[in-house]
């Protein structure tokens, strides 16, 4: 009886090592790692000429909330193309100096001629050489910083609405223009560009479009019915972006602003005469 339990246990052991081990898991139901965004948490309330950064925000809105130049926003923080932020974010709301593309020629008002004279090229320099007594001629090989490339420049301004012209412009108390009408009537992008922001994030404009048409100028349409466009999407002249509405304001109307390289400008100075 001993003799058939020894052997009953002795074949259970060699079978137990005898088994292949088992396949790990494979879960392909699961999503594949990704890379997550940096999470900013702090309760503490930003200090004087900073901003955090808050759920809707894009570097242009808080650029353009300030008066801000967005390259320089960008720079004084150290972010880099394509300007993306996240919500908690602290920002110095300070601008640094941008390197500024050279504007194309329908952009340039006029072409002042230089009256300085054109610098001498420098000889090559002739210096001995200690190792064989003869001369080298040592040349200075490093070539100038290349220039900015040229931005591309707004073909033609158009009007963003039809309707009348009920407000304008101000250097003080009213940084654009608005353009009464009906609830409903088309607003159109008065250039080709990128839509940049779009949302109701900036206190007294109600829905929001900004489209930045190049490295320059900035266009902004306020109090709009519906929002037709979105975030990232190219628009052409012309094209319907919204509908005008009553959005953060009493009455159906437009409100029109344009940017030059961050601060307000008069608009009627760049849409054509009507």
């Amino acid at each position: 009886m001993s003799d058939k339990l020894y052997c009953c246990l002795l074949l259970c052991c060699l079978t137990a090592c005898g088994s292949p081990p088992r396949a790990p898991i494979e879960d392909r139901n699961s999503p594949a790692p990704r890379h997550n965004p940096p999470v900013y948490r702090s309760s503490e309330a930003p200090a004087p000429g900073s901003y955090r950064v808050r759920r809707g925000d894009t570097l242009y809105s808080i650029a353009w909330r300030n008066g801000l130049d967005f390259r320089a926003l960008a720079a004084a923080n150290g972010i880099a193309a394509p300007y993306t932020i996240y919500p908690g974010q602290l920002l110095q709301l300070k601008a640094a100096p941008v390197r500024t593309p050279a504007a194309s020629r329908s952009e340039s008002a006029r072409t002042v001629p230089s009256t300085s004279k054109p610098s001498a090229t420098k000889p090559p320099v002739t210096q001995p050489s200690p190792a064989s007594g003869k001369k080298v001629i040592a040349v200075d090989a490093s070539p100038p910083p290349p220039p900015a490339p040229p931005q591309k420049a707004v073909g033609a301004w158009r009007w963003p609405a039809s309707g009348p012209l009920v407000r304008r412009y101000s250097s003080t108390v009213h940084k654009g223009i608005d353009i009464g009408g009906n609830r409903g009537e088309e607003v159109v992008a008065v250039a080709e560009g990128v839509v940049v922001y779009a949302g109701t994030g900036i206190a007294g404009f109600g829905e929001l479009l900004i489209v930045k048409h190049n490295d320059t100028y900035l266009s902004a349409y306020g109090h709009n019915d519906r929002l037709l466009v979105r975030e990232g999407q190219s628009v052409k002249s012309g094209q319907k972006i919204a509908e005008k509405g009553s959005s953060g304001t009493d009455t159906v109307k437009l409100h029109f602003e344009i940017r030059r390289n961050g601060k307000p400008v008069d608009p009627l100075q760049l849409l054509p005469a009507r």
